[in-house]
This record gives structure tokens, C-alpha cells and sequence, in this order.
């Protein structure tokens, strides 16, 4: 009997240090596990700290740039000016406009429908855009030229000097723009002759075609697409025009809202006077 008790005695104690060593253990396990989770977490505090920096740093990217979209008109930065080619087909307006754009002249003419091009240029020292649509001149685009004239804030309306015809239609472009544009006196029209290098086959008198733009009160311009005469010059003579007459109206604008604004104010102050007792 007593040796049966010791060997439960034994067994016991066996089995107590077993279960501590187990307990110890599992005790080691569990902090393990601990550990491993407070450096997950840690690790993904700080993955989701690196992409709120992203997050910021790219949400004031994007608030840099609406800003600098978004800039005082009267600045000029950031500005876009829009112009229109205007003239019958043939006269050369893509091919002004190409080598506006990309420096190139293209020698063989394909009609027109409409082509619509941007260009980031510096102007008086200002950043802006330009955008220039290329109207179709031949009569059956007529009926649709109106859409397309009611948007544009510069005119280019170009003839042929070797076209007498093309000179005389020139007469009905800037009727049709008058007519669209409400003869808005704001509407800025460049008359330009091209094909400056065909002089020997020249059938439009320099002289007469002076004295329309100076009955129209518009600059005239004689270019070559060809070789780049005064090509530049048309767009950013008509840019800076478009941009003096924009600055304009913006101070007229805000010049009636300081009368309107003093017109209220003498009128408040006169209902008070009214409502006074004079004692």
C-alpha cells in the first residue's frame, strides 16, 4: 500500500513538473504570438502612414495645379485664346495653320471639313494656349460655319493674293462673323493675303486689299505658308488683340460693379436719412 501511494506520489510529481514545463511553454507561445501581431500591426500603422503621405502629397499635387489652372484671367497665365481660320477653300488656311503648329508645309490640298489644333505658346512673356479651329471653305459647309463662329474669340480670314474671287469672298465671311458674333465690337479680325510667294502671279492689288481692312478697322497681313512669311506674326498679333480686348471687358466689369455697388450704398444711405427723427 505505501508503495502504491509513493508511486502516485512520484507520478504526481511527474506529472506537476510536466504540466508547469507545458504551462511555461504555452505561456512562451502566447507572448510569441503577441509580439508578431503588435509588429503587424505596427507594420501596417505604418504602411497605411506611408500611403497617407502619398495620399497627401498627391492631394496637394493636384490643388498646386488647380491653382495654377485657375489663375487670374487678367494675369494672362494660363489663358486660352481661341481663334478661327476663316477664308474660301484653297487660300492656304491649313497650310498657315501647319506650319504654325509643326513648322511644316504641306504642298498638296486636301478640303477642309474641320480640323481643331492647341498650342502652348509665351506671349509678352505670359504662358498661354491657342486654340485654332480650320473651317471648311468650300460653300457646302456654309450652313454649319455658324456653330463654329459663335465659339471663336480671333478671326483669321484669309485669301489668295493669285484669287480675285477668294478676296471677294471675304466680304461674306466677315458678314456671316458679324452677324453670328452680334457685331460684337470686341470681335478681333485679321485680314491676311497668302501665297506672298507667288508675287509674279499676283491678281490682288496690295493696295486694295489695305484699303477693305481699313474699312473694316482690322490689321492686314500679307503671309506665305510656304516659306513662313509673317506666319507667327498673324497668330500672336491676333492673340494679343483677343488678350487686350478680354482684359477690357474685365475691367469695365469691374468697374460697373464698383458704380453698382456705390449706386446701392447712396440708396441705403438715403432710405436711413428718410427714416431719421429730427429732433
Amino acid at each position: 500500500m505505501d508503495q502504491a501511494k509513493e508511486c502516485l506520489s512520484r507520478i504526481w510529481c511527474w506529472l506537476r513538473v510536466r504540466l508547469i514545463a507545458l504551462w511555461t511553454f504555452l505561456k512562451w507561445v502566447g507572448h510569441a504570438i503577441c509580439c508578431c501581431g503588435v509588429c503587424l500591426e505596427e507594420e501596417e500603422d505604418a504602411e497605411k502612414g506611408r500611403a497617407k503621405n502619398l495620399f497627401d502629397q498627391q492631394v496637394t499635387i493636384s490643388t498646386t495645379a488647380m491653382s495654377a489652372g485657375t489663375q487670374n484671367p487678367s494675369s494672362g497665365a494660363g489663358q486660352v485664346h481661341k481663334v478661327i481660320m476663316v477664308g474660301s477653300g484653297g487660300v492656304g488656311k491649313s497650310a498657315l495653320t501647319l506650319q504654325f503648329m509643326y513648322d511644316e508645309f504641306v504642298e498638296e490640298y486636301e478640303p477642309t471639313k474641320a480640323d481643331s489644333y492647341r498650342k502652348r505658346v509665351v506671349l509678352d512673356g505670359e504662358e498661354c494656349s491657342v486654340d485654332i479651329l480650320d473651317t471648311a471653305g468650300q460653300e457646302d459647309y456654309s450652313a454649319i460655319r455658324d456653330n463654329y463662329y459663335r465659339s471663336g474669340e480671333g478671326f483669321i480670314c484669309v485669301f489668295s493674293i493669285t484669287d480675285p474671287d477668294s478676296f471677294d469672298q471675304t466680304v461674306e465671311f466677315r458678314e456671316q462673323i458679324l452677324r453670328v458674333k452680334n457685331a460684337d465690337p470686341n470681335v478681333s479680325i485679321v485680314l491676311v493675303g497668302n501665297k506672298a510667294d507667288l508675287d509674279t502671279e499676283r491678281k490682288v492689288p496690295l493696295e486694295q486689299a489695305q484699303q477693305r481692312a481699313e474699312l473694316w478697322g482690322c490689321p492686314f497681313v500679307e503671309t506665305s505658308a510656304k516659306t513662313r512669311e509673317n506666319v507667327d506674326k498673324v497668330f500672336y498679333d491676333l492673340m494679343r488683340e483677343v488678350k487686350r480686348k478680354k482684359l477690357g471687358t474685365l475691367r469695365a466689369g469691374g468697374a460697373n460693379g464698383t458704380d453698382a455697388a456705390g449706386a446701392n450704398g447712396k440708396r441705403r444711405a438715403k432710405r436711413t436719412w428718410k427714416g431719421c427723427a429730427l429732433l
